[in-house]
């Protein structure tokens, strides 16, 4: 875990107490919904392979409309799907602690530790428009999701798969610049199905570029369905584990940075049984807590949101609501207008520190999250510099712009 001054976590502390206060939840039926502020996170640029648009020391806010949660139409009873018990009291936090059969990612035993031995792979998957996206294959055994915005306010996904190899994911769709920092951060392999030009020279001229797998390589093929070609491309990670194996690029991922879990919740969390996150107008996304088995059960735009290979509603044991500074990169122009350009890729700035929610056992913990190294993966520490421990399971990122007004709302049920 990476360490802060004394003076800097003095500081920090009155920050985050603010922090802390803001977000304060009344744990009650009868308490009206209150949307959360905006998190604003500080940048810290850190060393990539390639050249990065200087940063703008601060941001002037846009505003957003106000996020209503859905109540008018109850959501159906979940199922529960057995899953294993983790053991009481378990805590990990140091490489030892995993050992050679505990996924890193999770923290959880897998039933083939021979997986752990092979590189992560991350796939960029579609998410819209939900009649040609909609439901996907296979983000039900990724090990973690990140959805974020693109330059049209869509979301899409990046999903880390590592422990457990399903038979089909997709559809698969084409990279942004975040891809160049997530395979990074678990150095994982990255699979699409294609990018922007001058967007697709960044990811192959870093460090990631040799073992980026596009839609010729063996793994992906077309499902021949009726609808729009750029729909149609999915993946069989088998086959993109033998195109890494090719590559020679298939080896066991170094980790730099270690998450903490620990199967009891951490003490004077507040209640979140319901999370509702806006992305601008484009999608509105639902987390329920179901105490059955303590998990947070999937929604987007009031649809239950659910794995195609499996029938099985998307759940997650730890939801992290992540707020990181958006910046349109003005030396990629992706659509030109009469002779001037229109439109940019977004760079999200996810290096550094900044503000974060973690959802875990039906409660809310304001955290910071930390990226020092580029071959760091996210962790998280709470107003005190100590380590927030994940609960032990898959993990789901919705990526927020530190632009947008009260994209987050929670209440207690």
């Amino acid at each position: 875990m990476m360490q802060m001054g004394k003076r800097n976590w003095q500081n920090y502390g009155l920050w985050l107490l603010g922090f802390v206060l803001t977000f304060w939840i009344v744990g009650c039926r009868e308490a009206a919904e209150r949307p959360l502020p905006t998190l604003v996170p500080t940048a810290q640029p850190i060393a990539a392979a390639t050249n990065t648009p200087t940063i703008a020391p601060t941001f002037t806010p846009q505003p957003t409309a106000t996020v209503v949660a859905n109540t008018a139409t109850p959501f159906p009873t979940v199922t529960v799907i057995p899953t294993s018990t983790p053991l009481p009291g378990l805590e990990l936090s140091s490489p030892e602690d995993f050992g050679t059969d505990r996924n890193p990612l999770t923290g959880e035993i897998v039933a083939n530790p021979e997986n752990l031995l092979r590189r992560p792979l991350a796939i960029k998957v579609s998410n819209s428009p939900p009649q040609y996206a909609r439901p996907q294959n296979g983000l039900s055994q990724a090990d973690l999701v990140f959805e974020h915005v693109t330059e049209t306010d869509i979301t899409r996904f990046t999903a880390i798969f590592y422990s457990q190899t399903p038979p089909d994911i997709g559809p698969v769709r084409s990279a942004r610049l975040i891809d160049k920092e997530l395979p990074a951060m678990y150095d994982a392999a990255l699979a699409m199905s294609g990018a922007h030009p001058v967007v697709s020279q960044r990811l192959h001229g870093s460090d990631i570029g040799d073992r980026i797998l596009r839609s010729h390589e063996t793994g992906f093929y077309r499902t021949g369905e009726d609808k729009p070609w750029e729909h149609t491309l999915h993946a069989d990670p088998a086959g993109l584990w033998q195109a890494i194996e090719a590559h020679g690029e298939n080896r066991p991922p170094e980790f730099t940075a270690w998450m903490s879990f620990s199967t009891l919740p951490p003490p004077d969390g507040q209640p979140a049984g319901r999370v509702t996150v806006a992305y601008d107008t484009y999608t509105l996304v639902e987390w329920v807590y179901n105490s059955a088995d303590g998990r947070y059960y999937r929604w987007a735009d009031g649809e239950p949101t659910i794995d195609a290979n499996n029938g099985l509603q998307i759940s997650a044991a730890n939801v992290i609501l992540l707020t990181a500074i958006h910046e349109k990169d003005r030396s990629i122009c992706l659509t030109h207008a009469n002779g001037v350009c229109s439109d940019w890729p977004i760079e999200i700035q996810i290096w550094g520190q900044g503000a974060a929610i973690i959802l875990r056992d039906g409660k809310q913990y304001p955290v910071t999250w930390l990226r020092e190294n580029r071959s760091d993966m996210f962790t998280f520490v709470d107003a005190s510099g100590q380590p927030m421990p994940l609960q032990i399971g898959n993990s789901w990122f919705q990526i927020l712009p530190h632009y947008y007004t009260n994209p987050v709302t929670i209440t207690a049920n």
